[in-house]
């Protein structure tokens, strides 16, 4: 996407230039680099410095980037400033639930960002970055029906950080092909559905029908070679270990079980020679 306004980056802080000036390049952003103090082009449509440098910078919009903040939500609002000026509408953020949810944000008819969270818990700090970033917009979160061990905690997550969510059945909204351009391109379609608002935190506690459907998974996962305990699954259910790891945990088990039966006791080998 070839872009006609710019991103200053305006600091004396060669660590964060360095970060930033990467951060920049790797979303194909057109760049001007300066100085505090220095004049800003008019082409210019938002400046990213530091804390510490902001009172020295004379420009409409500012962005203030802390070292420890969340890049995403940064991303979004450099992409909304340069495509679409400064931040005064509604976004909409939708999100396909799995393990790591896809997200996509969008401003009007335009997605500013779009990625994956690293769990569906993650889905509470981001919304927190993007109200930072965006405090004057309200930000409406949609999330996919699918995935209800998922969905649950998203949305939980979500209403705890007190935001507005809307649940969207999206079936038909995951495309063919690998599995994490899927979520993104997922998410993206639950963005634009039509939900039902939700204000109530959803059951945490899963059915019986659900931990026997992700033992069934685990035997898909495993090939068919074992089948996690119901324990395991509960855990599985509640993020508290990955899928991957339960297999893994259970096929070690496994293993160790068999070395031991393989073995004889030392005593009674001893007897037995005896």
């Amino acid at each position: 996407m070839l872009r006609h306004r710019s991103v200053a980056l305006v600091t004396r802080d060669p660590a964060l230039y360095g970060e930033l000036a990467g951060f920049l390049r790797e979303r194909r952003f057109s760049t001007v680099s300066l100085l505090p103090g220095q004049r800003i082009p008019e082409s210019v449509a938002v400046v990213l410095t530091s804390p510490d440098e902001a009172a020295e910078i004379s420009h409409p919009h500012v962005i203030v980037v802390a070292e420890n903040g969340d890049r995403r939500a940064l991303g979004a609002a450099v992409e909304h400033a340069v495509e679409l000026g400064a931040p005064d509408g509604d976004l909409i953020v939708g999100i396909d639930p799995g393990p790591r949810p896809g997200y996509a944000v969008f401003a009007d008819s335009t997605c500013i960002a779009e990625g994956i969270l690293e769990a569906p818990e993650a889905a509470g700090p981001f919304a927190s970055q993007l109200r930072h970033r965006f405090g004057s917009s309200h930000v409406l979160f949609r999330v996919g029906m699918g995935d209800p061990p998922s969905r649950n905690r998203i949305v939980n997550t979500l209403l705890a950080h007190h935001r507005a969510v809307e649940l969207v059945d999206e079936q038909g909204t995951t495309p063919r092909g690998h599995r994490r351009p899927r979520d993104a391109l997922a998410a993206r379609s639950i963005a634009h559905g039509v939900g039902r608002s939700v204000r109530d935190h959803l059951p945490s506690t899963p059915t019986t029908g659900e931990i026997t459907n992700i033992q069934r998974l685990s035997r898909e996962r495993s090939g068919g070679q074992i089948t996690i305990s119901r324990s395991s699954a509960y855990r599985v259910y509640h993020g508290e270990i990955s899928m991957a790891d339960a297999v893994a945990e259970t096929l070690a088990t496994g293993a160790s079980s068999s070395r031991s039966a393989a073995t004889p006791d030392a005593r009674v080998a001893r007897r037995e020679l005896l």
